[in-house]
């Protein structure tokens, strides 16, 4: 086991669970042939931590012939119905079948007297997985066919049908849009600390310019390169899309916001910059708008930059939400990880670009 998983480093001390336990009850589920058949081999497997995302933690289980990945909770507060395991472990095990980009499943505990938290376990998919930089050697014709793969990607989840993958049970009927608008609007309102924006003018003009809706289909709603398993032999085919916790049914158009609120390119602001997650700026890639219009020329329809603003200022208001909420933790010292530290200057920076735009269609 020579080789090195990007993004796995050390488990921090305050994101550290029994480990003897967890093997116990990975050897109860994985019960079939002997130890070594099973890649389980003798002893504790190597844990490391992935130090993407700022939600669930995410583990790598090393085994003598086997990785598995533990998704869990964080410590502290969570908003009502989020960190739901069970959730994000069904929605995978349904879309499986249907869906080839899901990681195999071994198995969900919900008895939390194991860690203190409900998790499961996967299998790891082997490939490449771009952070903030590439982290490949592409050209820019290359850069350009991971980007539109990447896209594509997001239409083939637009295009499974749900009741194929018995996840019709996740919509909620109509009125997503309104939903969404004023369930982050509340979370954000709950989650604000003395030293970020209040976000009242963003948040009036998103309920005030609720479009009709494009249409309701499966989304992932954490669309963006990081969560997304491409081909060790071909960096620009996408093998596996991971993160599903806010996955459901809902307006694909809200899905490709959320994504572009992650779209950072070299010609955005300096501060903008500073909080680019994925690389967006890598010679070769669509722009927001070309990422805009690939899409939609894709699936069949056309937005205007004035229709698009709605979009695009939900999805950068309900990435300052997420990142607000943990932050709170950080404020509250419920989490030291110094990853969040930064965090409320990013709600800064988001409003103020929310306010331009707005002001662009004004």
């Amino acid at each position: 086991m020579t080789e090195q998983v990007s993004g796995a480093r050390a488990v921090r001390d305050e994101d550290s669970f029994d480990v003897a336990a967890v093997d116990a009850w990975i050897r109860g589920v994985a019960s079939t042939g002997s130890t070594t058949e099973r890649g389980l081999g003798q002893g504790l497997p190597e844990v490391r931590q992935f130090a993407g995302g700022a939600s669930n933690l995410t583990y790598l289980l090393r085994y003598p012939g086997r990785d598995l990945v533990l998704r869990r909770p964080p410590a502290g507060k969570k908003a009502k119905s989020a960190h739901d395991m069970g959730r994000e472990f069904r929605i995978q095990a349904g879309l499986a079948p249907v869906f080839p980009y899901i990681a195999p499943l071994v198995g969900m505990c919900e008895d939390e007297s194991v860690i203190g938290s409900p998790f499961y376990v996967m299998e790891r998919l082997v490939g490449h997985i771009p952070r903030k930089d590439l982290g490949v050697e592409l050209d820019e014709a290359g850069v350009r066919r991971l980007c539109t793969h990447t896209i594509d990607l997001l239409l083939d989840l637009h295009h499974v049908d749900p009741a194929a993958a018995g996840l019709e049970g996740l919509a909620m009927g109509e009125g997503y849009v309104a939903r969404q608008v004023s369930g982050w609007t509340d979370r954000y309102r709950r989650a604000k600390t003395w030293n970020v924006p209040s976000f009242e003018r963003v948040m009036a003009w998103l309920d005030e310019h609720q479009p009709a809706g494009s249409g309701s289909c499966l989304i992932h709603n954490d669309f963006r390169m990081d969560n997304v398993v491409y081909a060790e032999d071909d960096p620009t085919k996408p093998i596996g899309l991971l993160d599903w916790e806010l996955a459901t049914i809902g307006d694909p158009l809200m899905d490709l916001g959320t994504a572009m609120s992650y779209w950072i390119g070299d010609d955005d602001s300096a501060l903008l910059r500073r909080f680019r997650m994925q690389p967006s700026n890598a010679p070769g890639m669509l722009s927001r708008r070309e990422v805009v219009d690939y899409y939609c020329d894709r699936a069949g329809g056309e937005l205007t930059d004035a229709e698009w603003t709605f979009y695009e200022v939900y999805g950068l208001f309900r990435l300052a939400a997420i990142l607000q909420q943990i932050y709170y933790r950080y404020h509250h010292r419920q989490t030291r990880n110094p990853r969040f530290r930064s965090f409320w200057i990013a709600c800064h920076v988001i409003d103020r670009r929310c306010r331009a735009l707005i002001r662009g269609v004004s």
